[in-house]
């Protein structure tokens, strides 16, 4: 580890806990029937370790890092360690799916690396990461939560979403500033939407947009709602709404004209 430098601008903070490494490693569950693994970010190869360690997964590695990339490669020649940008990449380009991502996640990118997995949701049955707590606790947050939020519902719409421990700030090497916690992600059986995907995102984040305020207020220019906000979420607020009432605010939008609000 001595020859790879933490870069900030990387959001690297190299894990240091074995058994914590070891805990990340055994929370994979096969969900899906998966068996190839993709890990996100190994830096030094701390989880890697533990990973290669399984004979019951194929493992491939993607990681930014070039100092990274060479010590990984040299650690573990047989390894198969993509020298790239995973939010640049088509995920299953890099490994075919259906398969589990996984990773100490740099927490500087983090929700954009759950947005990437949203998108190839169909290829990606599970996800097991470390977050920043507060990203983890959003992921995880239901209705009525402070923390409950856009990424929440956008999430929730495709995973079953559960927190499984926190990391403390000393398993790390340099130690962040905040606590980590890791999650695990496993795709709920829904296969479409009533209502266009896009449509959807742009009224949750609407919605969210004026969070403190009832949903009468927040969405009064909501344009494809017309004006026409179902009574039932009229006093409302954003975070009382769960992933299905969403949904079916959603459908309000598509009502035909003279259709029932």
């Amino acid at each position: 580890m001595n020859f790879v430098r933490a870069k900030k601008h990387l959001g690297q903070h190299f894990l240091k806990d074995a058994e914590a490494a070891r805990r990340i490693a055994d929370s994979l569950t096969f969900h899906g029937g998966y068996v190839r693994v993709l890990e996100v970010g190994p830096g030094t190869g701390a989880l890697t370790t533990h990973l290669l360690e399984r004979t019951d997964i194929e493992l491939a590695c993607i990681e930014l890092d070039a100092e990274s990339v060479a010590h990984l490669r040299a650690k573990w020649p047989a390894l198969r360690v993509v020298h790239g940008d995973l939010l640049q990449l088509d995920l299953p380009t890099v490994a075919a799916p259906p398969l589990a991502v996984i990773g100490n996640f740099p927490y500087n990118i983090s929700t954009q690396i759950i947005f990437k997995v949203l998108e190839h949701r169909d290829s990606v049955p599970e996800v097991v990461g470390m977050f920043q707590k507060e990203v983890a606790d959003r992921l995880c947050a239901g209705p009525g939560s402070r923390t409950y939020g856009i990424t929440s519902v956008l999430a929730q719409l495709w995973y079953a979403v559960e927190p499984l421990f926190i990391v403390e700030a000393d398993a790390f090497i340099p130690p962040p500033k905040v606590r980590s916690a890791v999650i695990r992600m496993r795709r709920n059986g829904r296969t479409s939407l009533p209502v266009g995907e896009k449509l959807l995102t742009a009224l949750v984040k609407a919605a969210f947009g004026q969070r403190r305020k009832t949903l009468h207020n927040a969405l009064k220019n909501f344009a494809p709602l017309g004006g026409k906000l179902p009574e039932q979420y009229a006093r409302k607020r954003a975070e009382e709404l769960s992933v299905e009432d969403f949904l079916e605010l959603a459908a309000a939008c598509t009502a035909p004209p003279g259709s029932a609000a």
